[in-house]
């Protein structure tokens, strides 16, 4: 192994065009971690927001954007027993990503599902993270209620429509042209809205109201999601694409007994997102092995036109993941 790699790091804060090609060491796996050697990397909003300087690293992870990767594992630090040298694993990263090799703990990786390659398994950590630890934890969504997620031909929104839908919730979906709506309905969506033609307050509001709604719109949305809600609803939030400030009457919230949630994975514990990998590798994985659910990718970049991908992304035209090629 040569002790230096190639990464994409963020020269200063700004638009796509300030992720530049360089070259760094490569990292050693500490206590309980390992180090990946990477094929694919996925690419997210939060990686968006930091390289607006919006979304600034835990200070012990790595600078470099990147929150999951699929990979085989390179080598092993100390106190690591469960997973060896050249082991496929997908994992979700503290950072770190846009690279040859990142390393992560030992308990925040998954094992490739039988039958997916690297390229799509490397859209699986951060969506399928966020959407089971928010949807089905966090949310406390149940079969035959009413679910409905913003942004469904989004990563996230592709695979929470996926989920709900296989767990037995009634799922509808926004969407911004009748392509990705059209995309949404054959992921399982019941009612798909375009949110340029249609009131999704009022769908809802005509089917008696969302038990839960998962939001990353934020702005005038987080009103409206409260007047979508049913009595005793739950409105998540796990992202602000339109500010996260609005101004809200609490007394309906009372009245109607509803719960305003939220969380970001980042700055959770390591343990925390341990936890949420058992859960997964016990009530997901065996679906992605079966191919009951799967990603959903869009477009896939050379690790040196990050810029490109990220273009991609704002530009909210993709459905599904888009990754970088590392290897």
């Amino acid at each position: 192994m040569s002790e230096t790699m190639r990464v994409v790091e963020i020269s200063q804060s700004g638009g796509p065009e300030v992720l530049k090609p360089a070259e760094r060491e490569i990292p050693a796996p500490g206590h309980g971690q390992v180090l990946i050697k990477i094929a694919y990397s996925g690419v997210n909003r939060p990686d968006a927001l930091q390289r607006a300087g919006m979304y600034a690293p835990p200070p012990e992870a790595s600078d470099l954007p990147g929150l999951e990767a699929a990979g085989e594992i390179a080598a092993v630090g100390p106190g690591v027993d469960d997973l060896e040298v050249g082991d496929e694993v997908c994992a979700l990263l503290p950072g770190g990503g846009y690279a040859e090799y990142a390393v992560t703990p030992a308990a925040h990786c998954l094992s490739v599902p039988k039958g997916m390659d690297l390229k799509l398994a490397a859209c699986l950590p951060e969506t399928y993270f966020t959407v089971w630890s928010n949807v089905f934890q966090r949310g406390r969504l149940q079969a035959g209620e009413t679910f409905l997620c913003h942004g469904g031909s989004s990563g996230i929104g592709t695979t929470a429509i996926q989920l709900a839908r296989h767990f037995g919730a009634r799922v509808f979906t926004t969407a911004g042209s009748p392509e990705k709506c059209t995309k949404c309905k054959e992921l399982g969506a019941e009612r798909t809205i375009n949110y340029r033609e249609e009131d999704f307050v009022e769908v809802l509001k005509a089917e008696g109201g969302a038990n839960l709604i998962l939001d990353m719109v934020g702005g005038g949305y987080i009103k409206r999601n409260l007047q979508a809600l049913a009595v005793e609803g739950r409105l998540v939030m796990i992202a602000f694409l339109s500010g996260p400030k609005a101004e809200i009457n609490f007394a309906p919230v009372m009245a109607k007994r509803q719960t305003i949630t939220g969380s970001t994975l980042r700055p959770q514990s390591d343990l925390a997102k341990a936890r949420i990998a058992e859960s997964l590798k016990a009530h997901v994985w065996p679906l992605l092995e079966a191919g009951t659910v799967g990603p959903i990718m869009d477009l896939e970049f050379p690790l040196e036109k990050a810029a490109e991908a990220h273009a991609r992304m704002e530009g909210s035209d993709h459905i599904g993941k888009i990754v970088l090629k590392v290897a």
